[in-house]
């Protein structure tokens, strides 16, 4: 038995009254006692109608939801609001658990008495962590009002999980059944951020300002109706200017820019108000912490700690606010934050199973929306840590035992079926190239010879071309006068010609 396993706090037994209060507590050895003592896995309890895999969800009792998902806990039951586990995941902003229900088969397209998804719930509370496990579904659909997400995150003021609908894609000129857009719902409730990022992502401010639902009415006209007066004056200002005020990175991240100028107040409230979630992040996967940090702002780091914002998520250069302070050398907020942040020994010790400190170190740790109801402390947490390291290793030797065992009868998996596909593939190849290379050796040894024959052809043509040259050479020279003569009657003719003109001036 491994050493880890001495490591093992033992935890004081508890008395339960049902397999809902072991979920509640984290107690998952409990649990799986209960299960096995003939509890029914899906019991539906009597106070919420919950099923113990329900209740792990909503207070985000992450090992108590594996081990129900593991022994085939229903993840279709619901609740008599029509919710599912992952309803009740959304709303409570269970990130982690989501991923482990959808993981395990859980339907993310499920629809609750008002047509709501998952989705849509995770957009009206604010839990843009949720929000985007849900969104790598692909699933966008609509309510019976034909609300989508982006709707409800407009309605409910939720900037963030705005923010992020609109980065995976969707419109924001999606109406509704009455012809509202999601500008006129957040007019509707004064959520002035919405609004200005809406306004400022349509193509065509003033026609935003001027589009009317079904009703008739604008958005001023809405603002108007419900008294929203920040709205009314936001309005006023965008057409006098008939143009934004503000610059566009301030609408679309107002906290992280209060957060990166110190403003507290401005963070606070729009933490407070829900409008962002704490540990929301910006177009460059930066969070509150990493913008207080780069600039120092001891205050708003103590804040932010005090409300247990999460202190090693990484931004999208993989450092944690931690990194980001000592970069700029601040030494207070290195201080503030190191106590805080996972792997924070600077020692290079290489650690292993066996050593109990290989259990201590981690990244981010559950849930980054919302904190989970129950508690651990740190010993309860190294335990589950331990109790999941030993059940990685366990499923490992039995997958090893089953791929041997299945080998063994003659089966062929399907990573070797791919491979042996793969094998065939690369040595067809091979004898194609095989075929060609042979193919221009032969090719080239004919080129060769062909060209041998050409330097001979050539060589004879020379030798031809000599002979032909010396025998007209040889000819030339007997058929010309010989040169002696040729000087003779050269000097005889230089002697007569003096004698002829004498002869001829005596005649005249």
């Amino acid at each position: 038995m491994p050493f880890y396993y001495s490591s093992l706090v033992v935890k004081k037994k508890q008395n339960y009254t049902s397999v809902h209060e072991a979920v509640k507590a984290g107690d998952v050895e409990q649990l799986a006692l209960m299960i096995k003592s003939g509890a029914n896995i899906n019991e539906v309890d009597v106070v919420h109608k919950f099923t113990p895999l329900q209740c792990a969800a909503h207070v985000g009792s992450l090992e108590c939801l594996q081990w129900l998902l593991w022994h085939g806990a229903d993840t279709t039951c619901v609740t008599v609001r029509g919710w599912t586990a992952a309803h009740l995941a959304a709303i409570r902003g269970q990130d982690a658990c989501m991923q482990a229900l959808l993981l395990n088969g859980a339907d993310a397209a499920a629809r609750d008495e008002r047509g709501c998804t998952a989705s849509h719930l995770a957009a009206a509370h604010g839990h843009s962590y949720t929000l985007q496990t849900l969104l790598r579904t692909g699933v966008n659909v609509s309510d019976g009002n034909d609300w989508k997400p982006v709707h409800y995150a407009a309605f409910h003021g939720r900037l963030g999980c705005l923010q992020l609908l609109v980065r995976w894609g969707a419109c924001v000129d999606d109406a509704d059944n009455n012809g509202n857009l999601p500008a006129h719902l957040a007019a509707v409730e004064g959520h002035l951020h919405c609004f200005k990022f809406l306004v400022g992502k349509m193509s065509s401010v003033m026609q935003t300002l001027k589009a009317r639902n079904d009703h008739g009415e604008t958005p001023r006209d809405l603002a108007e109706r419900f008294y929203k007066d920040n709205i009314l004056q936001y309005i006023d200002g965008v057409e006098k200017e008939e143009e934004h005020p503000e610059m566009q990175e301030v609408l679309a991240f107002p906290a992280h820019d209060a957060a990166f100028k110190g403003d507290l107040l401005v963070v606070r409230r729009l933490v407070r108000s829900g409008v962002i979630n704490i540990n929301e992040r910006d177009d460059k996967g930066s969070t509150l912490l990493h913008k207080a940090a780069e600039q120092g702002h001891i205050h708003c780091l103590q804040w932010l700690v005090e409300m247990e914002a999460d202190c090693d998520i990484t931004n999208d250069a993989g450092e944690t606010p931690k990194d980001v302070a000592k970069r700029f050398g601040h030494l207070a907020a290195v201080e503030l934050l190191a106590p805080r942040t996972a792997n924070n020994n600077s020692s290079d010790e290489e650690l292993d199973a066996n050593n109990i400190k290989f259990f201590e170190t981690h990244g981010v740790e559950g849930s980054t929306d919302s904190k989970e109801d129950l508690t651990l402390d740190k010993a309860e947490k190294r335990n589950a840590r331990i109790r999941a390291y030993n059940k990685i290793k366990e499923l490992q030797r039995l997958l090893e035992i089953a791929y041997s065992n299945y080998r063994q009868l003659g089966g062929i998996t399907e990573e070797e079926r791919k491979m042996k596909t793969e094998e065939r593939k690369v040595e067809k190849a091979v004898r194609e190239l095989e075929a060609q290379l042979e193919y221009e050796r032969v090719r080239r040894e004919k080129l060769e010879s062909q060209l041998d024959d050409y330097r001979a052809e050539i060589n004879r043509l020379r030798e031809g071309r000599g002979d032909t040259r010396t025998a007209s050479a040889a000819s030339a020279v007997s058929a010309a006068p010989a040169p002696l003569a040729v000087a003779q009657s050269h000097c005889l003719l230089l002697v007569c010609i003096p004698s002829i003109r004498g002869h001829s001036a005596r005649k005249y």
